[in-house]
């Protein structure tokens, strides 16, 4: 069942609607905003100190908030409606970024200081993922969801590809204030472009059915219960359950590894460290690649097409036990970013299709909650089974999510997906 709100007509051209033109630009621009800042905040606090734990602090204060407000925010979303609630986390970024830009610019600023104003950005961010993921269907046909999804996807690939290059170059050539202010300026366009569409998300969300209507104002009396609600909606649902656990289990399984045992690999036999920069290249542009495909050409049987996804990203990490050439290491990371961004891509947009519009919002959240929750959980694993071997890491991970391919592939509900 699905009671997403009605979408305005669009032409044949994917971007020919100017409301998706503005929605593809504000969420594009602001994935883009994303990977530049990271990049500067990481390059800035190890310009204020020695590299070590405040780096670590920083990076931090920007991930707690974000994990912890993740499932509160799906509620406000579905309470306030995801238009109000992006256009609001999106105007909360510009003005983090704003006195931030202020700071290092006219004082000079202590790593406490930077760290608090990280953890406001992280709990905005908390707000934009799952709303910006819900508002799409608000604007874009079910038909067209698949490319909307790629292209905001493609921009967030692009940026994690470019990102570093170009925000280190933009560092050397004119500064930490000019480069940061430049970031901003994205920012307020990407949060103006987003401004606009309220209210077309607010005209189309008068559409929805009674029952989701009814349902929504019985949850307004209790946020817990609201939550609550949520969650015994996403674990009764089979193909909400497994698409969950699966991109769950395979950001355990592959984070961690790929980062962490890659850096190992790329010391021991892909001739030193530098290698890595070379195949999380091929990371990356798989991950572009995959995005594109996914929006350009949406599979016809969904179900199949993630058994096919998890089972790449397994094979893939899996085959990084055998590599020993930087190019093969940078072929088979391909795969797995392509794998892994093609996926991401159908799972995003089936339960867009899907879900109740009133519950949207707070299973979406779950979904950006299993993507950047586990990251932590990763690293332990690979640490606990480095010591063994990169050969044996690579192994045990990828054979873990072929497992889970196999899973899913039993599962009727998500068989028969189309």
């Amino acid at each position: 069942m699905t009671t997403e709100p009605s979408a305005p007509s669009l032409p044949r051209e994917p971007l020919g609607d100017p409301h998706l033109r503005r929605l593809i630009v504000g969420q594009g621009l602001a994935a883009v905003v994303d990977a530049l800042f990271l990049v500067w905040l990481t390059l800035y606090v190890l310009e204020l100190s020695e590299p070590g734990i405040a780096t670590g602090l920083v990076l931090v204060a920007v991930a707690l908030p974000r994990a912890a407000l993740l499932l509160p925010a799906g509620v406000l979303v579905d309470r306030i409606g995801p238009a109000r609630v992006t256009a609001g986390a999106s105007w909360l970024r510009v003005a983090v970024l704003l006195a931030l830009g202020a700071l290092v610019t006219f004082t000079s600023p202590s790593v406490t200081t930077v760290a608090l104003l990280a953890g406001t950005l992280g709990a905005a961010d908390a707000a934009y993922f799952p709303a910006a993921l819900a508002m799409l269907p608000a604007v874009v046909p079910t038909g067209k969801l698949s490319r909307a999804n790629a292209l905001v996807q493609g921009a967030e690939s692009g940026g994690d590809l470019v990102g570093p290059a170009v925000a280190a170059g933009a560092i050397a050539a004119v500064g930490f204030e000019a480069t940061l202010g430049g970031i901003t300026a994205m920012a307020a366009v990407a949060a103006v472009a987003l401004s606009t569409l309220v209210r077309v998300v607010r005209r189309g969300e008068g559409a929805r059915d009674a029952a989701g209507a009814d349902a929504a104002d019985g949850e307004r009396l209790s946020s817990a219960r609201a939550l609550g609600a949520g969650l015994r909606y996403a674990w009764h649902a089979p193909v909400v359950r497994g698409m969950l656990a699966a991109v769950a289990l395979i950001n355990i399984a592959v984070v961690g590894p790929v980062l962490v045992g890659g850096a190992v690999l790329a010391d021991q036999r892909l001739g030193g460290a530098g290698s890595l920069g070379v195949v999380l290249s091929g990371f990356g542009v798989g991950s572009l690649a995959g995005s594109l495909m996914a929006g350009w050409r949406p599979p016809a049987r969904r179900g199949w097409t993630v058994v096919g996804g998890v089972a790449a990203i397994g094979a893939g990490t899996a085959g990084l036990a055998a590599v020993g050439h930087v190019v093969a290491a940078t072929a088979v990371a391909s795969l797995v970013g392509l794998g892994s961004a093609f996926l991401g891509v159908v799972i995003v947009a089936t339960l867009q299709e899907r879900v109740p519009g009133h519950l949207l919002g707070r299973v979406l959240s779950l979904v950006v909650l299993a993507t950047v929750a586990f990251d932590p959980f990763s690293y332990v694993i690979a640490g606990l089974l480095l010591p063994y071997g990169t050969t044996t890491l690579f192994l045990v991970c990828g054979s873990t999510v072929l497992a889970c391919a196999g899973l899913v592939a039993a599962s009727p509900a998500i068989r028969s997906l189309r």
